[in-house]
C-alpha cells in the first residue's frame, strides 16, 4: 500500500476572516497531522475570483450560484493555505464538512463555525458563509494551487514528525 502524499488549496473565506476564527480553523489541520506549505493574506479581485470560481463551476452548480460565489469572495480578504499531508485532498474535505453548513456534521469545520442553508441564501440571493473552501479533487487543487500561489511562495521542509520517524 503505496503513502499518497498530496497538496491542497485552503481558502479561509471573508466570513471566516471577519469572524477572527482563522486560527481555530488552522489549528485543526495542524492538530490532523497536516503541514502548512504555503500560507498569505489575499485580497481577490473579480479576475481571480472568476479564474478560481470558472465556468466549470457554472455548469456544474449554475451560472446564478457562481456569480454568488464570487461576489462572496470579494467581500473581503481570504488567508489562502497550501496543506500538504498523507490524502490531503480527501483528508482536508472531510475535515471542512459537507457544502452547506447545516447539513454539515458536528465536529466538522462547517458544522461547528456556520449553519447558513441553502434556502436562506436563495432567499436573500447572498454567496454561502460556510467559512472555507477546500479543493475538491487532485486536479482542482493543482489548478487551484497556481491561482494563489508562485511556486516561490511553496516550502518544503520536513516536519517534526518527519524528522523524527525517519
Amino acid at each position: 500500500m503505496s503513502v499518497h502524499i498530496e497538496r491542497t488549496l485552503v481558502l479561509l473565506k471573508p466570513d471566516a476572516v471577519q469572524r477572527g476564527i482563522m486560527g481555530k480553523v488552522i489549528t485543526r489541520f495542524e492538530d490532523a497531522g497536516l503541514k502548512i506549505v504555503a500560507l498569505k493574506f489575499a485580497q481577490a479581485d473579480e479576475t481571480k475570483a472568476l479564474e478560481h470560481y470558472n465556468e466549470e463551476i457554472a455548469e456544474r452548480s449554475g451560472e446564478h450560484i457562481r456569480k454568488r460565489a464570487v461576489k462572496l469572495l470579494l467581500l473581503g480578504p481570504v488567508l489562502a493555505m497550501v496543506i500538504e499531508g498523507i490524502n490531503a485532498i480527501e483528508n482536508v474535505r472531510k475535515m471542512a464538512g459537507t457544502t452547506e453548513p447545516k447539513s454539515a456534521a458536528p465536529g466538522t469545520i462547517r458544522g461547528d463555525f456556520s449553519h447558513v442553508s441553502y434556502g436562506r441564501c436563495d432567499d436573500k440571493d447572498i454567496g454561502l458563509l460556510n467559512i472555507v473552501h477546500a479543493s475538491g479533487d487532485k486536479k482542482y487543487a493543482e489548478k487551484e494551487i497556481n491561482i494563489w500561489f508562485t511556486p516561490e511562495e511553496i516550502f518544503e521542509y520536513k516536519s517534526v514528525h518527519e524528522i523524527h520517524t525517519m
